[in-house]
This record gives C-alpha cells, sequence and structure tokens, in this order.
C-alpha cells in the first residue's frame, strides 16, 4: 500500500462529497471505516487495492471485532469497504469485490424501550410562555406526531411544511423524500412556534428550527434540550430524539396493526428494520390477526349433540 492507493480512498471520498452529496458528518465516517482498512493492509503487507482477498476481509473482520468494535460496527464497516470496493470495480481499479460474502459476527439486537404514552403526554405537557420553549415542544411534538429521525427534523426548511394541508415533506436516508401528515397537537404547536420565529430567526434564513444564534438549530442541541426536558418534566429514562421516533411507531403499530403503513411513516426501505417494533406488544398483533385474518379466528365451542 502506497501514495497511489491513499490517493484512490481520498478520490472515492471526494465521490461521496460531491458527487453522492453525503453529509460532511457521512463522509467522516467512510473515512474513519476506510483509513482502518487501509491500515490493516499495510500492516498485512498487501500491496495494493486490486491484491485485498475475502480471506484477507474475513481476518480484517475478526480482528476488529476481537479488539471490541461490536457486530453493527463492524456491519457497518464491512458495508463501507463493499461500497469503496465497488467504486473501485467501476473504475477499473480491481477485477473483484472482496468483501462479497463476508458477513460480521452477530451481535444480540437490542429491543428499543419507547416512553409509553402516560409519559410522553407527561414530556409534552410544557407550559411554553417564551421563544425557546415554544420551540422545543414544536419539534418535540413533531419528531412524537411523524416520526422523524433526528438528522431529518434539523435539515427542515420553512418551505417543506405546508401549514394548510397539515403536512411536511423530509428527506431521509438515501435522499429519498416522504410525505408525512401532521397531527393535530404537533400542528398547533408549529403554529405557535411559526409566530415566534421571527424573534430568533435571522433574515433569510430558511431553517424551521433555529437557536439562539439565529441560525439552524444542530443535532446535539436538540439531544441537549430534550434530555434537559425529561428531567423536568420528571421522565425517569434518559429522553433523547431516537426514543420519541420509537414512541410513534410503537405507539401506532399498537393502534393499527398496520406494519406496513409504519413502514412508509418511518422511511425504512426494508420492513424488516421495522419489524423490531413488532416485539414490543407481540400480544396486541396477535390478537388484531385473530380479529382480522378468516383463518385465524376460533370457532365457538359448542356441546356434543
Amino acid at each position: 500500500m502506497g501514495d497511489t492507493e491513499q490517493q484512490w480512498l481520498d478520490r472515492y471520498l471526494d465521490h461521496l462529497r460531491f458527487q453522492r452529496q453525503y453529509s460532511p458528518r457521512t463522509v467522516d465516517s467512510y473515512r474513519r471505516d476506510l483509513s482502518r482498512l487501509l491500515s490493516f493492509c499495510e500492516a498485512e503487507g498487501i500491496e495494493g487495492w486490486a491484491a485485498v482477498s475475502s480471506r484477507q476481509m474475513r481476518r480484517f473482520s475478526a480482528q476488529v471485532h476481537r479488539r471490541g468494535l461490536g457486530g453493527r460496527s463492524v456491519a457497518r464497516l464491512l458495508s463501507a469497504a463493499r461500497r469503496f470496493f465497488h467504486y473501485l470495480a467501476r473504475e477499473g481499479q480491481v477485477t473483484q469485490n472482496p468483501v462479497t460474502g463476508v458477513s460480521a459476527p452477530k451481535s444480540p439486537r437490542k429491543l428499543p424501550e419507547p416512553l409509553d404514552t402516560d409519559q410522553m403526554a407527561r414530556l409534552l405537557a410544557i407550559d411554553a410562555g417564551d421563544p425557546l420553549a415554544v420551540r422545543d415542544l414544536a419539534l418535540m411534538e413533531l419528531l412524537y406526531s411523524s416520526g422523524l429521525r433526528l438528522s431529518e427534523l434539523v435539515s427542515l426548511d420553512m418551505g417543506q411544511v405546508d401549514v394548510r394541508a397539515a403536512a411536511l415533506r423530509v428527506t431521509g436516508k438515501g435522499n429519498r423524500q416522504r410525505d408525512l401528515p401532521v397531527g393535530r397537537y404537533a400542528m398547533d404547536a408549529l403554529r405557535r412556534w411559526l409566530r415566534v420565529r421571527g424573534e430568533l430567526a435571522a433574515a433569510g434564513e430558511p431553517a424551521l428550527f433555529v437557536s439562539q444564534r439565529s441560525t439552524r438549530l444542530t443535532p446535539r442541541a436538540v439531544q441537549a434540550r430534550l434530555a434537559k426536558w425529561g428531567r423536568r418534566q420528571g421522565i425517569d429514562s434518559h429522553v433523547h430524539p431516537h426514543k420519541l421516533r420509537h414512541a410513534f411507531a410503537s405507539h401506532l403499530l399498537e393502534s393499527s396493526g398496520d406494519l406496513r403503513a409504519v413502514q412508509e411513516l418511518l422511511g425504512h426501505a426494508d420492513i424488516s428494520t421495522t419489524q423490531v417494533y413488532t416485539h414490543l406488544d407481540f400480544q396486541h398483533l396477535a390478537q388484531v390477526y385473530d380479529r382480522a385474518h378468516p383463518r385465524a379466528r376460533k370457532k365457538s365451542s359448542k356441546p356434543d349433540s
């Protein structure tokens, strides 16, 4: 491995940044993962990306796992390497993708622990007087009402909200757009925020949610504000944006039993990602199945004649 290999790595990162338009945070994540692979290849004495084999990628996967990297993190690292080698193959630098067929060690799936409906009601029972509290209530209501990811929330612009239709358009992973309904409580909170937003926002600032510095609110600031409100409202567990997204999904699934609709609202490309929520209330889903499926209904017992 030498300067040429580093140059191809830099070229790929530029491809992600400028052509795929990945966020700086995502590009940095790819840089860390692929730099780790580059270091491994140099230590192994591998001469060039074309010389990397599947056996060596399995050794790399096992090595980082032994050094403390969890199963999901190894899977992310292998995904980054797989895409990188796909790029190199397209550019004629390698003839095969050595990551194909290499899987990460499995780790136990941690089930989400959403806030229950009583906890959500307590969290959102805020006496919003000052503009910051009005803003925080609006963004929390929106997270819970529409199941947004944190990245989707902070990237929202004014033009993406249709107040009249009570809807918004978000851009999720892979630059996939989806239109989402906004519930009545969230819409009321948004209207209150829009009336006072001008007290904080700089002229011409497109962001829906802004900070005291008059610019777009950062993910870290949202996390800090939610944790603060969780403590203030007496919520026992740590409150963070993803917990509100989990609450949205699990509460909607409890009341509807419609996994496919929840998948669409969450913006999951694969329904298997959404199925983690079925573990939260399997008994309820079984009852929905028994009521709805013609072959599932139990016949009432009749006395023998």
